[in-house]
């Protein structure tokens, strides 16, 4: 049996929070990726993500007891990992969901250590997560047609941390709140 399971709609109980671990960027780096998804919706169209909004998921959580935020804590008071930068230097277009990205065409060897720390972590907790090789990318559009990958202008992003989010689903779209922050050494 798992402590959480994933759905798409959000949490219909009020005591259960949906959940994931995220890199949060910083104030440059955010309009960086703002700047960034502007410019690839003019070849692909779609809907922008708004800027408050991006973020690289480690984690996927879903659907989780409130009551269980100590024990995801307390998983992640256990990772320790250098600080380092991801240069998301790739732009990419996944067709079969229809998402435009951002992503880094080499991952530093910090972030693989991070996230393998991480879900690591979880799982001994005994929560799921996802064994596929994990991709650094921020999704920047939604329903988009894609086509010829443009080359872009690089986002230089320092990762001094680590976060734990909720999101909620509002008449406007998914709005996400940072729990706490786990800094990195």
């Amino acid at each position: 049996m798992t402590k959480a399971s994933s759905t798409e709609s959000g949490a219909a109980d009020p005591d259960t929070l949906r959940l994931f671990f995220a890199l949060w960027p910083d104030e440059t780096t955010r309009h960086a990726l703002d700047r960034t998804g502007k410019w690839l919706h003019q070849h692909w169209g779609g809907r922008r993500m708004r800027a408050e909004t991006l973020h690289i998921t480690l984690a996927f959580l879903g659907s989780t007891p409130a009551d269980q935020l100590d024990a995801l804590t307390a998983c992640a008071d256990t990772v320790r990992t250098d600080a380092f930068e991801l240069v998301l230097d790739q732009a990419g277009y996944w067709r079969h969901n229809r998402i435009g990205w951002l992503g880094a065409s080499q991952t530093p060897p910090p972030y693989v250590e991070l996230v393998g720390a991480l879900n690591a972590a979880l799982r001994e907790a005994g929560y799921c997560v996802d064994a596929r090789p994990h991709v650094p990318h921020v999704t920047l559009l939604r329903n988009s047609v894609g086509g010829a990958v443009p080359e872009c202008e690089p986002v230089h992003w320092p990762i001094r941390d680590f976060v734990l989010v909720v999101s909620r689903r509002e008449s406007d779209g998914m709005h996400y709140d940072v729990i706490r922050r786990w800094p990195l050494a």
